[in-house]
């Protein structure tokens, strides 16, 4: 065999292997996915229902709720939907609220990328949707006072032992629930907010759904 036809042939493998190892990955990224929802829907086997009686506005305001401690992660997984529904209306506030939520790892400029680019087509209506009440048939118009509920599932403490602890939350938008990931500091005992899927699509609100 040739030069040419060696250098032909190494180049196909190459491409071959490139093309496996992608499609390998996204065949485990989606089952994962899949995976992740299965846990989701189960039955809960705890929850946790916090309420409010108005919503902070800024940070100072989240700062002097009773939960914010930061020492109950199902607290902070309330909190993260209070600081998002306040990004939807002012990305400088809400982005103070995440920060504080988010302790040693503040926001990242890709996780304000991916944040700025979900509430762009006028979603801030979505973080509104994990309050009780909160339906598309009255546009995501929550109960007063406001209700949050977050549970635990059998897989959520799977990784506590590295400090991490997954709880969902429901959206009365969506039929899975939704994720948040939390990380514990051991030195202070405070939960941190590490990761949120709250702001996946949901059913649009009656008034600007043109099936509805």
């Amino acid at each position: 065999m040739g030069f040419f036809d060696n250098l032909k042939k190494n180049l196909t493998n190459q491409v071959t292997n490139t093309v496996n190892h992608q499609t390998s990955q996204a065949i485990s990224n989606g089952v994962k996915g899949a995976a992740n929802a299965i846990k989701g829907a189960a039955k809960p086997k705890k929850t946790k229902t916090f309420t409010f009686d108005s919503l902070p506005t800024n940070v100072a305001e989240l700062q002097a709720l009773p939960q914010a401690d930061l020492k109950d992660e199902f607290a902070v997984a309330a909190l993260t939907v209070l600081a998002l529904d306040v990004y939807g209306k002012d990305r400088a506030k809400g982005t103070e609220m995440l920060n504080f939520l988010k302790g040693p790892s503040p926001l990242s400029q890709k996780e304000i990328s991916f944040l700025n680019d979900r509430f762009m087509d006028d979603q801030a209506y979505v973080p509104r949707s994990f309050f009780k009440g909160a339906t598309p048939e009255n546009d995501y118009a929550p109960s007063v006072p406001y209700t949050i509920d977050v549970m635990e599932q059998e897989y959520s403490r799977d990784q506590q032992g590295e400090g991490y602890v997954v709880l969902w939350l429901q959206s009365g938008g969506a039929d899975s629930p939704r994720e948040v990931k939390l990380r514990n500091k051991p030195s202070t005992g405070q939960w941190f907010l590490w990761e949120q899927m709250l702001l996946g699509g949901i059913r649009k609100p009656k008034s600007t759904d043109a099936w509805a």
